[in-house]
């Protein structure tokens, strides 16, 4: 097996934002470096939150995204790896997997996709051709969630191409408060301002708990609203229809650093319609905070019904407010629930697991490498689609916005 010090690896991300998923690839150079391996990242936007922590590793990071032409990113991307060609060019989002699997073609080296969410989301994103290309291009697809790789081979992706990467939390800085005496009691959130996330959903959950059951609980909503898509307003006429204004429920916006947050915290609520494995949750359990969740994407892969928490149907709203009921009337439960939450999460998604699960990564990624008329998937069209080369062509030669996370989209 080659060491991690010994593979050029290079990243492609479509965003740097304050998400779940540049967290990850913030970890994971992390664990590169500390492994004497030299990462570099190139990546669709500039000036984002994670550019500066992980420029700060002394990674570099390099913007490709200058053209809206997905053609001319392409060709900016190869002519950047040709300087330095990599062992291994790794997607860090789904949405950037055909850009990655185009140029490691060209270039000879290992391709690595991502899935990020269920698989399906993932696909359905990136629109007709753009969801079959990121799909089937790479050589090896990391996904972090079973449920997005019972997806691919459902889709005709081989066992041998999915490779099982769970997110990580670093549970030294995760950790339970000392002392959590709390008056009212905190129901914390935390995610995008965005459709997807049901923030009005858990004001709604909200409100019962105060009105219908005269519960002292507050909600607080951490997260940053999106440019094309703030929600804010509509969150906020919301909560004063349902009187949970001024006490009963605070925006907190983005948070850099949300252990504090969740160290106030008497339960972690996620009420979203999709997900793959939820990086809140993972950091919740880890400062050992109960947590109430839909069952959704990998979270029932890191929730243990009723042992680390609840999880409940998207739609059950009875569900949500019996769970957090007997959560918030009951401090002994929560405690325990807590302890084994933490207790697992050190068990299975501790930082000191992730060297070992890069190597057999990057090692499987090597040994499967094929020559390049190999490495394509064939034929064209593509039958699950019904696509045509021209639109396949078209997919390629589009122009799109300029911001990587307006387009998120086809090629990227």
């Amino acid at each position: 097996m080659r060491e991690l010090s010994g593979i050029k690896i290079c990243f492609l991300a479509g965003t740097l934002e304050h998400g779940g998923a540049e967290r990850q690839l913030f970890y994971w150079l992390r664990a590169l470096c500390d492994c004497g391996a030299a990462p570099r990242v190139l990546c669709l936007d500039r000036g984002e939150f994670w550019e500066t922590p992980i420029k700060n590793l002394g990674v570099p990071v390099t913007w490709v995204g200058e053209q809206a032409s997905r053609l001319r990113r392409l060709i900016r991307i190869i002519r950047d790896l040709r300087k330095d060609p990599p062992d291994v060019f790794q997607s860090q989002h789904f949405f950037t997997n055909a850009y990655v699997s185009l140029a490691a073609s060209l270039l000879g080296a290992s391709a690595i996709g991502a899935m990020r969410s269920d698989g399906l989301t993932d696909v359905l994103e990136s629109g007709r051709a753009g969801g079959w290309l990121n799909l089937h291009l790479p050589g090896m697809l990391a996904a972090n969630s079973r449920r997005a790789i019972r997806y691919a081979t459902s889709r005709g992706i081989a066992p041998s191409r999915l490779y099982f990467l769970p997110n990580v939390v670093d549970t030294e800085h995760f950790k339970p408060a000392e002392s959590n005496a709390q008056d009212p009691l905190t129901l914390l959130t935390v995610g995008r301002l965005v459709k997807e996330k049901r923030l009005d959903r858990f004001l709604s959950i909200l409100a019962r708990l105060r009105i219908d059951f005269h519960l002292d609980v507050r909600g607080l909503i951490v997260g940053p609203a999106r440019e094309d898509e703030d929600l804010r307003v509509q969150l906020e006429h919301q909560a004063k229809k349902l009187r949970l204004f001024p006490d009963g429920v605070q925006f907190q916006g983005a948070v850099s650093d949300m252990a504090p947050l969740y160290q106030q915290a008497a339960v972690c609520v996620l009420t979203s319609d999709n997900e793959g494995t939820p990086n809140v949750l993972l950091e919740a359990m880890s400062s050992g905070v109960p947590v109430v969740a839909t069952r959704v994407g990998g979270v029932p892969e890191i929730i243990r019904h009723q042992q680390t928490g609840f999880v409940c149907d998207r739609d059950d709203q009875d569900g949500f407010v019996a769970a957090l009921l007997q959560l918030a009337r009951n401090p002994q439960l929560r405690a325990e629930m807590g302890c084994r939450a933490r207790a697992w999460v050190e068990e299975n998604h501790s930082l000191h697991r992730l060297p070992a699960r890069l190597s057999e990564l990057y090692r499987l990624a090597c040994s499967e490498k094929r020559p390049q008329s190999e490495a394509l998937p064939r034929p064209l069209p593509l039958p699950s689609t019904g696509l045509r080369r021209a639109e396949v062509g078209k997919n390629l030669t589009d122009r799109e916005p300029a911001s990587a996370t307006q387009a998120g989209r086809g090629l990227g």
